[in-house]
């Protein structure tokens, strides 16, 4: 028997964990609910409020802790600062990306951009890492490149807000895969780095007569002011049950948020999805099939 393999603790799944990672991925998928509740407001208003309320919530809820100091040593380390920037614009794009397309009805298209998210992460770590990849999961992403090209051949043009979506969120977690900070203080410190720029845009539709916080009702404005905490939450979630369970399970649990996306898009939204779509997301379905089979085949190896 190899010692030093068997040396090596087995992964465990800790209940808390489990749970946290679990509702987090609950919350991003019922998130089309929220956001069709407010379709009265303009996608870059809501993105600039959902961003200066996640600030607040951030700030508010490290303040509570007494970590509210991480968000300044973040920002003296110039490093750790123009990262902390870039993912909050990746992660701006991604909202806004996200945003149009639940107001514009495309949900379908959304909950696809999710779907395919894992295998952009693939293709970013042989990219930007040089990883290595075995041939189940080349076969996985050759597969999921086949189902996007048809879903473009049928569609008669790219689909494009899922291949943004999923390349903008890779890249997000790329860039805060490689900043060493807290996954709370970090939100908070993107966040406040571009709180000038959502303060100044709501400003500027206030004095153009396009703002809407406090001229449509009380309902928008709670609304409005909940997408802070909306937005911290399953981040916060996330951060806390990934350290806690096996990476092969958050693998799994990642398809509960786009898969709820796409039965609320089909059976509450009501938007098209047969022919063509079926056929393209099944190719997409069946590599990503690929991939956590042969993710969860490596960790039980590991474990054994």
């Amino acid at each position: 028997m190899n010692t030093r393999a068997s040396a090596l603790p087995a992964p465990q799944t800790d209940p808390r964990g489990l749970i946290a990672a679990a509702t987090a991925f609950f919350i991003w998928g019922l998130l089309p609910l929220y956001l069709k509740l407010l379709q009265a407001v303009p996608v870059l208003q809501l993105t600039a409020h959902r961003l200066s309320w996640g600030c607040v919530f951030a700030l508010g809820w490290l303040a509570i802790r007494g970590e509210i100091g991480n968000i300044g040593q973040a920002l003296r380390d110039p490093r750790v600062r123009l990262r902390l920037f870039i993912s909050a614009a990746l992660i701006s794009v991604n909202w806004i990306t996200y945003v149009w397309g639940i107001a514009n009805n495309r949900v379908v298209e959304t909950s696809l951009g999710y779907f395919i998210n894992p295998l952009v992460n693939v293709l970013l770590g042989v990219v930007l890492l040089s990883e290595r990849l075995n041939p189940a999961q080349w076969t996985a992403v050759a597969i999921a490149a086949i189902g996007v090209t048809y879903l473009t051949w049928s569609a008669g043009h790219p689909p494009w807000i899922a291949l943004i979506l999923a390349l903008s969120f890779g890249l997000y977690g790329f860039v805060r895969k490689v900043v060493q900070v807290d996954a709370l203080a970090g939100f908070g410190t993107e966040t406040l780095l571009l709180l000038p720029i959502g303060i100044g845009y709501l400003i500027w539709c206030e004095i153009a007569g396009t703002g809407v916080m406090g001229h449509i009702g009380v309902g928008t404005n709670l609304l409005l002011a909940v997408g802070g905490p909306l937005t911290a939450i399953p981040l916060v979630l996330f951060a806390f049950g990934a350290r806690r369970i096996p990476y092969s399970t958050v693998g799994l649990l990642q398809y509960i948020g786009p898969s709820i996306q796409l039965l609320l898009a089909v059976f509450v939204f009501h938007e098209p999805f047969s022919g063509p779509r079926v056929v393209g997301f099944a190719m997409i379905w069946t590599a990503l099939a690929i991939y956590a089979a042969d993710g969860v085949w490596r960790a039980r190896k590991v474990a054994r």
